[in-house]
């Protein structure tokens, strides 16, 4: 059978379908948060890269920054374990007997001189305070050599270099640190110089206040005082002792001072 179109008939085109090669994922909604959030990583990648790249650059100077303080750190460590240590020990048995032939000083009632010399000069084949201050001022027992040198000229009269050795010689002991401070004031008070050794008797008083040492270097305080001139003061040392010590020894005569400065 012949087949034939209809007038105005036109085949129907198959659709075609249009392909896009172009893929596109949906784009997530991106909160302001989300945002900020991003640029922070973003800038924190960017300075990862900058350090980066200047530890590269420097990486030579950097480790040799690194070692120098390893070799300080190491340096130290072994200058403690090495040198601070043995020297220490070696001095705490140098001074032993410079302690004996000091306490022998200080209780006898004679032969003091020669005693003292021994601690300054030696005995027994052990160097005296003098050398150990000297040759071990780092450690603890050069530190105590000092205040042993420095009562012994005291009492051996030779003032200039009792004060020299006494104001090297610091503890926190707060008893023999102002005894030191006292006797500083009494090498002063010989060699003429009230003005100083005024200085050191308040300084000394004022450190630790106790029954023993504060009576004692406001006795020495309030004479001084008067001694230069300065009734005010001394009256104000003499009172204390009075007010707060008035068991002490210092408080015996303690009214008939008073009584000279008012």
């Amino acid at each position: 059978m012949a087949t034939y179109n209809k007038r105005g008939y036109k085949p129907a085109k198959e659709k075609e379908e249009k392909l896009d090669n172009t893929f596109i994922e949906d784009t997530p909604n991106v909160d302001e948060k989300d945002s900020t959030t991003a640029k922070a990583f973003d800038a924190l990648d960017q300075t990862a890269s900058k350090t980066e790249e200047f530890v590269a650059k420097n990486q030579k100077y950097i480790l040799g920054f690194l070692g120098a303080i390893a070799v300080v750190t190491i340096g130290y460590l072994m200058y403690q374990k090495f040198i601070v240590g043995p020297n220490e020990e070696e001095a705490a048995n140098e001074i032993f007997v410079a302690q004996q032939n000091f306490q022998k000083a200080v209780d006898a009632t004679t032969a003091q001189d020669s005693l003292f010399n021994l601690v300054l000069k030696g005995s027994e084949g052990k160097q005296g305070a003098v050398d150990i201050a000297n040759q071990y001022s780092g450690t603890d027992a050069g530190n105590l050599a000092n205040y042993y040198a420095g009562i012994s000229y005291l009492n051996l009269g030779k003032y200039k270099e009792a004060i020299e050795y006494l104001e090297k010689f610091s503890s926190d002991d707060v008893m023999i640190s102002t005894i030191a401070k006292g006797a500083i004031g009494d090498a002063f008070a010989q060699r003429n110089q009230p003005k100083e050794a005024l200085e050191y008797y308040i300084k000394a008083a004022q450190m630790n206040e106790n029954e023993f040492t504060t009576p004692r270097y406001l006795l020495k305080a309030g004479k001084t005082a008067y001694s230069l001139g300065n009734k005010a003061d001394a009256l104000k040392y003499f009172t204390e002792i009075k007010e707060k010590f008035e068991s002490s020894q210092e408080a015996q005569n303690i009214d008939a001072l008073i009584g000279m400065v008012q």
